[in-house]
């Protein structure tokens, strides 16, 4: 039996205490917040997606950073074991588009509450208290120091303090400076699933128009080349753009700064059906200004905008427009396109890409190969993947392994 101490109450944090206690350890959690799991609360949109219905080949597909790192952590506490995990403590799970897998109750309080009532039933000591450093001595870990002057002593150490996003909830990045001064290596720190500005004047009058369905393609301006694909749901605001189909293009596409965006506002038509369509709505509107005649084509704040942008006078008649206007349109309409200037700032990300060297962590237990002892979970490790709900497995899958192997 050890004494666990896990510094961190998120997903991944509150995982690994479950697990350690599970085990048959003395397991305290520390969390600097005066609660645990804030940043879980706002996950999804407060919603919760905890995890997708893929197969485990799918999950490392959806991990760009390292997903085969984390082969042996998804297999020993898969999706399937996560969603049995919470449904059999009363959260029901339901499945929607892409795989993902949210609370029938769409409340991600649900599965907070779940996870800190298991915490209770297992035993775990919730302490809020903010760690300085981890002690050690002669090469393993035997206890930590608190910001008070508090020592505390224990044999296990999980380090689960999260990444730099959102720090408001308390995601400020301490942890990798006391990984640091045990001799880990943190690679470089960069936003992932960002929300991404843009570089043309005309964007923030387009601000919180939400685009549901939208073909997406990021271009390399210079070779033409696609560099990502997807469909989706967007936001405009008044930076830029943000929404799950950019979120995903800005996790795929590194460097994205400086590539165009190009959406296909009609991705079920194709560019003849759409000329057919545009020119359905002009007989019907053939009297009226250009400008009055795309209320059924496009939602109202986009008009002014395809209009400045088609080349053609918003005056002009509807029935005076020539076929190569209407081409012009419809091209307009399948390839409207804007570039990036640069991604919002890390704090602002959903997930921190970069973390601890994956090539210091023992991929099955997920402890440190410096110090024995000391085990990572969740966003601190250099892992990251796309939206869906695989960000989440990562944590709590990262948890269960450091939780049942810090014995």
């Amino acid at each position: 039996m050890s004494r666990v101490i896990v510094i961190g109450g998120g997903p991944a944090g509150m995982m690994a205490a479950i697990a350690s206690a599970g085990r048959g350890n003395v397991t305290t959690l520390l969390e600097k917040n005066s609660s645990l799991g804030k940043k879980l609360l706002i996950t999804g949109k407060g919603r919760c997606n905890v995890t997708n219905s893929c197969p485990l080949d799918g999950f490392i597909a959806n991990t760009p950073v390292h997903g085969r790192f984390l082969y042996s952590a998804l297999k020993g506490f898969s999706n399937q074991d996560l969603m049995q995990f919470f449904e059999s403590r009363g959260v029901p799970l339901k499945e929607e588009r892409g795989g993902r897998i949210f609370p029938v109750s769409d409340k991600s309080a649900d599965v907070l509450a779940a996870l800190k009532a298991e915490l209770a039933k297992k035993g775990v000591t919730v302490l809020n208290k903010t760690v300085r450093r981890i002690l050690t001595q002669e090469g393993s870990v035997c206890g930590v120091e608190t910001v008070q002057g508090e020592t505390i002593s224990c044999n296990r150490v999980i380090l689960a303090t999260g990444g730099k996003s959102y720090p408001l909830t308390g995601s400020t990045g301490d942890g990798y400076s006391m990984a640091e001064a045990l001799g880990h290596k943190v690679t470089p720190l960069k936003p992932s699933l960002v929300p991404l500005e843009t570089r043309e004047p005309w964007i923030p009058s387009l601000q919180g128009l939400s685009l549901r369905n939208t073909g997406l393609k990021v271009l390399d301006p210079d070779s033409k080349k696609t560099l990502f694909e997807d469909f989706g749901e967007m936001l405009f605001t008044h930076y830029g753009v943000s929404g799950p189909i950019i979120l995903s293009a800005s996790a795929f596409v590194r460097d994205i700064s400086g590539k165009v965006i190009e959406l296909d506002l009609k991705p079920g038509l194709t560019e003849e059906k759409l000329e057919e369509r545009v020119l359905r709505d002009f007989e019907k509107f053939h009297n009226k200004n250009f400008q009055n005649s795309l209320t059924e084509l496009l939602p109202a704040k986009l008009i002014p905008i395809v209009v400045q942008l088609s080349g053609i006078s918003g005056e002009k008649k509807v029935n005076q427009i020539s076929r190569q206007e209407r081409r012009q349109l419809t091209a307009l309409l399948k390839h409207f396109s804007f570039t990036v200037s640069r991604p919002r700032p890390i704090e602002e990300a959903i997930v921190t890409s970069g973390g601890i060297d994956i090539k210091q962590i023992n991929p099955t237990t997920m402890e440190s190969k410096l110090i024995k002892g000391l085990f990572f979970a969740g966003e601190i490790i250099d892992v990251d993947a796309y939206t869906g709900g695989f960000n989440l497995q990562i944590a709590f899958s990262t948890g269960w392994a450091a939780g049942t192997h810090a014995e």
